[in-house]
């Protein structure tokens, strides 16, 4: 391993900027983010007023308003009467830009001269850590450069404010750094600590828009998602029990690498205990059974680069976590332990997604449950296990992110416009919004699994390696592609109902601003799918990572 001032940096900062850019937020004056209240007198009203209006009647000013009576208003944002104080909103892109960046440079030395560790190991980064850095920086600088106009047409429909916008960006902020930290720590315990931090920090974003289903889909989400990690939690203090009583020192019994080499030794009892309650606790977090009830509620609710993040690279990190423990198990339980408990909860993750999105009419929900089902899919390359199914899986992790970000963020701009999220009341998106029709239906196609896509190239390997794993993972397999064959035709026929028909009398919907990043993740999938490059090396190290047998 090697401790460098420079592993330092790159391992410190993917959750150091964010976090310092969530104090910068914070410490912005809050007085500076409200409307200034502005004292008027309106005049006797005679003639017409200002922009064509009743007489007497200023911007913003209501129009019944008793002559002669001083007015206090606050003024909009476009308003003249409003000091103009430019938002720093882009400076939000700069957490992604430094996420990716450490993800790149830590790819390049973790292939050239192994792990790198800091803080005296609390610290690494392996091909998996740099791996789902990227995918973070990625999902992440997606759903950021397509916050502002998402945001600009939440305060044009009076939904936001400057404060709420202030808010939003804060929370993000912690919530990119409290990801980063749980794909950069070896310390089972911190990575824990990370995970409960993502639950405590999107609660407030799911319930952003404070109205009566989104405080329901957040307090629904934090009830379930704390059940969840407290299994979790207990789990992992099983794990360090068992690593106390195999003569594992204190300091190092959470620690990842010294329980992989001393994971032979560990309490076979104990450890399957404590590895079946870590699977479903950070299964809950990853929107697997028996605690998924909180995923189509929260990312329904959420505003839309919130969902792309969530559903993109959440559901992820904490499945990614539960890969480092299957490490652990393999080695003190043998690989069939995992194998099955992996298999029957991707299964019947599977059956269940593919049941409700037969019976799906909200287009959000709908992204919710494929999300669910992607997960599955995800879950079952890691019963297998074997070098094809782990880079599969981790090349589906990178390609539904980019895909499902994609179709969130569009799903948002479509909710928009059309004022409604319900299916049967969406027609002809394709004549009447052609780019955000036009990438919500690419990022389905993405996640339906056709080609060019990387998803395509991805769930081709999972299926292979299951049938070439043995008779019982080769039935889990083919019952899998039969649930995912219902949940491809339920999708397909849902989404040409929202892109295809004749759209109702309106006006051509006005030029799209922000669209670019959404046409940026579909290309990025799109190379995925086609060849994975210098990433090909990556792909292997991480998978072998975290034992491809």
């Amino acid at each position: 391993m090697n401790a460098t001032p420079t592993a330092a940096v790159l391992l410190t900062a993917p959750a150091a900027v964010p976090l310092l850019a969530a104090a910068a937020y914070a410490l912005t004056p809050v007085r500076s983010l409200r409307p200034v209240p502005v004292r008027v007198r309106a005049p006797e009203p005679v003639g017409v007023g200002v922009s064509g209006g009743p007489a007497g009647v200023l911007p913003g000013q209501a129009t019944g308003s008793p002559a002669g009576r001083p007015l206090v208003r606050q003024e909009p944002p476009h308003s003249p009467y409003f000091p103009r104080r430019r938002p720093a909103v882009r400076a939000g892109l700069l957490s992604p830009l430094v996420i990716l960046l450490c993800g790149a440079l830590l790819a390049d030395r973790v292939l050239r001269t192994g792990p790198l560790t800091a803080c005296s190991g609390l610290l690494r980064a392996d091909a998996l850590s740099a791996w789902m850095l990227l995918v973070v920086g990625a999902v992440a600088l997606i759903a950021c450069a397509s916050a502002p106009a998402y945001l600009a047409g939440e305060r044009a429909a009076g939904r936001a404010s400057r404060r709420t916008a202030w808010r939003y960006q804060l929370l993000v902020q912690a919530f990119l750094a409290a990801m980063s930290l749980a794909v950069v720590t070896a310390n089972l315990g911190v990575l824990w600590v990370a995970v409960e931090a993502t639950t405590i920090v999107t609660a407030f974003l799911v319930g952003h828009r404070r109205t009566r289903a989104s405080v329901e889909a957040a307090w629904k989400y934090v009830v379930i998602c704390s059940a969840g990690i407290a299994l979790a939690f207990l789990g992992t203090v099983l794990v360090y029990y068992a690593a106390r009583q195999a003569g594992v020192a204190e300091s190092w019994a959470l620690d990842w690498p010294t329980l992989v080499a001393h994971a032979d030794r560990l309490d076979p009892a104990v450890t399957r205990l404590g590895i079946t309650l870590i699977v479903l606790g950070f299964g809950a977090k990853a929107g697997l059974v028996p605690l998924h009830a909180w995923l189509p509620d929260a990312h329904s609710q959420a505003p839309a680069p919130v969902s792309a993040l969530m559903s993109g690279v959440l559901l992820s990190v904490a499945f990614s976590a539960i890969l480092r423990y299957r490490v652990i198990a393999d080695a003190a339980l043998g690989a069939g332990f995992t194998r099955v408990l992996l298999a029957g909860i991707a299964l019947f993750t599977l059956a269940l997604a593919t049941g409700l999105l037969l019976a799906q009419r909200d287009h959000k929900r709908m992204l919710a449950y494929s999300s669910m089902e992607h997960m599955s899919l995800i879950a079952l390359a890691a019963a297998v296990g074997s070098p094809l199914a782990l880079s599969a899986a981790l090349l589906h992790i990178a390609g539904h992110g980019l895909a499902k970000s994609a179709a969130f963020c569009a799903s948002g701009r479509i909710l928009q416009l059309t004022g409604t999220s319900r299916i049967g009341r969406i027609r002809g998106l394709l004549g009447r919004a052609p780019l955000p029709g036009g990438v919500f239906g690419c990022a389905m196609a993405a996640l339906l699994g056709f080609p060019p896509f990387g998803l395509f190239a991805s769930e081709l390997g999972i299926a292979r390696a299951g049938f070439a794993a043995g008779t019982g993972l080769a039935w889990a397999t083919a019952a899998a592609l039969l649930l995912v064959l219902t949940a491809f035709t339920a999708l397909a026929a849902r989404t040409a109902h929202m892109l295809l028909g004749r759209a109702p009398d309106r006006p051509k919907e006005p030029r799209e601003k922000g669209i670019w990043p959404l046409f940026l993740a579909l290309a990025a999938c799109a190379v995925l799918g086609t060849a994975t490059g210098p990433l090909t090396g990556l792909l292997g190290a991480a998978a072998g990572a975290i034992g491809g047998r």
